[in-house]
């Protein structure tokens, strides 16, 4: 910081008295204040930006231009004492004792998530809402634990605050690693709201490394959904878990959006078949699948459920918690040893179902609804078996006669 007093003959007043400012220059940021104070330009000493002579109006504007110095001097004392960011706006507002508003942390937060309630069904989900609830939560128990303060000012959090929240995550919740970055992006929207906002000057996310490691995802065997669809259960409620959820296996719908299915989804395609067409709802994208004939049982076998009829719907689907609570009970009923959720139905779509027979993954990428192919990929990198099966192809087509093969080979 750099303070100046200097007169501006531009702004001489109608006696022909020049005013004295006063120039604090920040980081090569200059801030120009009129001291109100006002002399003649013969008595001007610029050098000195002082008024020459001892006479008592020299004495009197002399003595206030040395306040007002050191009133810049005690203002940027305090200033690096308490923390504040420094720049030409902060140290203009503190100096002329002009209040700025705090933007904090947490009131941005949670008006972020007053409006993100307020667009459940219309832009955002209710499982959306709720991961934002659960890291708001976080976030106030990390300051609590970490500061012991309820809220901070937006323009505190940093690299430092980032790290430190992702430490805290990993370490004293014991979150794993892909639940940690996924609550830090949460956080992270905020943050960068407000950096698009104006209300912080530079993005601290900038410099933040946290990755998602890519975990291996569970779907079904061909072995286990022939499993399912022979199996004869004698409890109603399961016989309808494992039907809304083979219809997912067959055409890689999320539970929402089975949930959200009726009649007028139900389309004649390009090629004459009845096809599925809607929009995820997570992602918006359009989603068209032709109808396989297991799924066409499935919807003829509900048509005059009452639910269906009583409330619109394709399918008589109950709550995601009830199915995924039901699904493990019809795991142990078919002695499937994996943690089922219904969610494995759309994995085992986009493996079993497609990509192991064949179909390119451009076309599943497509029925998926992924926006782009991505996403779809890391389906294609656990199928194993199908690249044993490719093999097996290229191991017949060059399958010699072993005699032979054996007896060029000794030649050599």
């Amino acid at each position: 910081m750099s303070i100046l007093f200097y007169v501006k003959s531009s702004k001489a007043a109608k006696n022909g008295l020049l005013p004295i400012y006063q120039r604090i220059t920040i980081n090569g940021t200059r801030i120009e204040l009129s001291t109100s104070k006002f002399v003649e330009k013969s008595k001007w000493n610029a050098s000195a930006g002082k008024i020459k002579g001892n006479s008592e109006e020299a004495r009197l504007i002399n003595s206030y231009l040395d306040i007002l110095q050191s009133k810049a001097y005690e203002t940027e004392k305090w200033m690096v004492n308490n923390n504040q960011e420094i720049n030409a706006q902060t140290f203009k507002n503190k100096f002329l004792g002009i209040e700025e508003r705090q933007r904090k942390l947490i009131v941005i937060f949670e008006d972020h998530n007053n409006r993100m309630k307020e667009l459940i069904g219309k832009e955002f989900s209710v499982n959306t809402y709720k991961k934002y609830v659960t890291a708001l939560s976080h976030t106030k128990e990390f300051l609590k634990y970490q500061y012991s303060i309820n809220d901070i000012s937006i323009k505190q959090v940093d690299i430092s605050f980032i790290n430190d929240f992702h430490f805290y995550l990993r370490n004293t919740k014991n979150c794993n690693n892909n639940s940690t970055i996924k609550y830090i992006r949460n956080f992270g929207k905020i943050v960068k709201q407000s950096y698009v906002n104006g209300w912080i000057e530079k993005d601290p996310f900038l410099n933040y490394k946290g990755k998602v490691k890519e975990i291996e995802r569970t779907y079904l065997t061909q072995d286990e959904i022939e499993t399912l669809l022979n199996k004869n259960f004698k409890i109603k409620r399961i016989e309808l878990v494992r039907d809304m959820f083979l219809f997912s296996c067959f055409t890689g719908l999320a539970y929402i959006d089975v949930y959200n299915l009726t009649q007028s989804n139900i389309i004649i395609g390009i090629d004459g078949e009845k096809w599925i067409s809607t929009h995820r709802q997570k992602t918006e994208t359009a989603s068209k699948i032709p109808i396989l004939q297991v799924t066409q049982m499935i919807i003829d076998k509900y048509k005059n459920h009452q639910q269906c009829i009583d409330q619109d719907r394709l399918l008589p689907i109950l709550s995601n918690q009830k199915m995924n609570a039901y699904l493990k009970e019809m795991a142990d009923i078919c002695e499937i040893e994996k943690e089922l959720t219904f969610h494995i139905a759309r994995h085992t779509f986009a493996t079993t179902v497609t990509l192991t027979n064949g179909v390119p993954i451009e076309s599943v990428s497509k029925m998926l609804g992924h926006k782009n192919l991505r996403t779809t990929q890391h389906y294609a990198k656990v199928l194993d078996r199908k690249v044993s099966e490719d093999m097996k192809i290229l191991k017949d087509k060059l399958n010699f006669n072993n005699t032979t093969l054996s007896q060029k080979i000794s030649n050599k």
